[in-house]
């Protein structure tokens, strides 16, 4: 909440403006650079007026009355808001103030403004869940002036929705939803909202992209749209040309603090789902299976003979967890799940996230180069970490000794380096040739091989055997898992054509 205005963010949550104790809003005209005027595409095709008309009227404004709280957003920042961070620097984006030394401490008590849409004319409100957390006192501003208590129905923090109600006496105006499934880039779309405390505000865009992944949670699938939304824009419904919520805008890229016309919204087939249960619930009970998972690449797939590079790549199982009970496996390629299709590890993640902890699913997996069924129960996510995320270090590559790696053997000293247990097998990479494929794919010193295309290896000769094997058996590649500090990954590195 508190720390979403801090410069050195280049991704920021649209939560608003943050008001400490009787300070006003920190807006001025010229306080944010603004984009240079262009022609808008939407303006030669006709008015927006008789959509604004329609929905400007269930468009709410949020007040959050904070908790106070001591702690810097250095200490204790969001979740959401650092994984934003991360995913603009991992795409080469710069993050303004970064090591400047500049930290921005959170306020002990304040407020922070958002956006809401009615949904129900008995007083049901759609919002951000960032918009109302850490809150301890909640109200909403009606279109017309009226100022009403909220209550908070329900949350969910992995899909940053969130649900009011307030009793205002009367049949409030409303908006109905839309089908973002619909939506094509290209097409004009409006964004209402509050944006800085300012008062309802209309800026009209187009679809710029869809799918976009934040690496927030299982269920990122924003829209990008090149609106102008700014802080206080989060919560505030994203309509289409009928007027109904195909999104619900919720971030933005700013390098200076405004809009530079990259926004985010969730889309509203995925929302409406998990409104609807947190009306009913007031919480969500996500599943998780415990495992560490990646991408499968075209080289993992034709290291295991798959002819498609699909599906979930099994990196690690965690012991006691679901996966581990049904005896999922490290190696394993998962496909399916009940009648669903498993493409990448993100339809994984989010078609486990949305079974209920307990529920008894089909899961399909490719093992050894052989399709099979698994029975899994679903486990329950208690500690709020969905295990179901793609495994950290996913992206480095690995690598044998027929490929461009000297390795050694694990000895008691190694493993005391390494930090690894006793009782740990495999083999360290001791060198690696900067112009064979294993640099290429990003293998380092120290890196310890586990496995060869899925057969746990004891030491440096029989990782050698292994690979020599798969490149006689005519693979293109062989697979490797890699053990790096706490995280394993597997990594398909491809035989040098020479």
């Amino acid at each position: 909440m508190s720390n979403i205005l801090r410069n050195r963010r280049t991704a920021a949550l649209v939560g608003a403006a943050i008001i400490a104790g009787s300070v006003s809003l920190p807006f001025a005209i010229d306080a944010f650079a603004a984009p240079a005027e262009v022609s808008n595409p939407v303006a030669s095709s006709g008015s927006f007026a008789s959509v604004v008309d329609a929905d400007k009227p269930a468009v709410v404004t949020i007040t959050t009355t904070l908790k106070p709280t001591n702690v810097s957003d250095d200490e204790n920042g969001s979740p959401m808001d650092e994984q934003f961070r991360q995913f603009f620097e991992n795409q080469g984006i710069p993050v303004p103030g970064q090591g400047q030394g500049q930290s921005s401490p959170r306020h002990s008590a304040g407020e922070a403004l958002g956006s809401g849409f009615i949904l129900s004319s008995d007083g049901v409100i759609v919002t951000n869940n960032h918009v109302i957390q850490n809150g301890k006192d909640i109200k909403v501003t009606l279109d017309d002036g009226t100022e009403l208590p909220a209550k908070l129905l329900g949350a969910d923090a992995k899909s940053d929705l969130a649900v009011l109600k307030v009793e205002a006496g009367k049949q409030l105006p409303t908006i109905a939803w839309g089908d973002s499934s619909k939506l094509k880039l290209g097409d004009q779309i409006l964004a209402i909202g509050n944006p800085f405390g300012i008062g309802t505000t209309v800026t009209a865009g187009i679809v710029s992209a869809r799918g976009r992944d934040l690496h927030s949670g299982p269920y990122d699938d924003f829209i990008q749209i090149d609106a102008p939304i700014n802080h206080g824009n989060s919560g505030g419904p994203l309509v289409d040309r009928d007027g109904n919520v195909v999104g619900i805008n919720t971030a933005i890229y700013s390098p200076n603090g405004g809009s530079v016309g990259v926004g985010f919204a969730i889309p509203s087939d995925e929302a409406k789902a998990i409104v609807a249960k947190l009306q009913k619930n007031g919480s969500i009970d996500h599943g998780y299976l415990g495992v560490q998972i990646q991408p499968v690449t075209q080289d993992v797939a034709d290291a295991v003979g798959l002819s498609k590079a699909e599906g979930a790549l099994v990196a690690a199982v965690t012991d006691g967890t679901a996966a581990a009970h049904a005896g999922l496996k490290a190696g394993d390629i998962v496909t399916g799940v009940g009648s669903e299709t498993v493409k990448s590890p993100k339809d994984l993640s989010r078609l486990v996230a949305d079974l209920s902890p307990g529920a008894e699913e089909k899961m399909s997996i490719v093992r050894d180069g052989k399709s099979m069924d698994l029975n899994v129960t679903i486990g329950g996510n208690d500690d709020g970490k969905l295990q179901t995320a793609d495994a950290k270090g996913g992206d480095m590559k690995q690598s044998g000794p027929s490929i461009g790696v000297a390795l050694a053997d694990l000895t008691a000293e190694t493993k005391a380096q390494l930090n690894l247990p006793d009782d740990a097998t495999g083999a360290v990479v001791a060198q690696v040739n900067p112009d064979k494929t294993a640099a290429a794919a990003g293998i380092q010193t120290g890196d310890v091989i586990v496995s060869v295309n899925g057969k746990a290896v004891q030491d440096a000769r029989q990782v050698k055997l292994a690979v020599a094997d798969a490149a006689k058996s005519g693979r293109k590649s062989v697979l490797l898992l890699i053990e790096r500090g706490e995280n394993k990954s597997f990594v398909a590195v491809p035989f040098s054509a020479a």
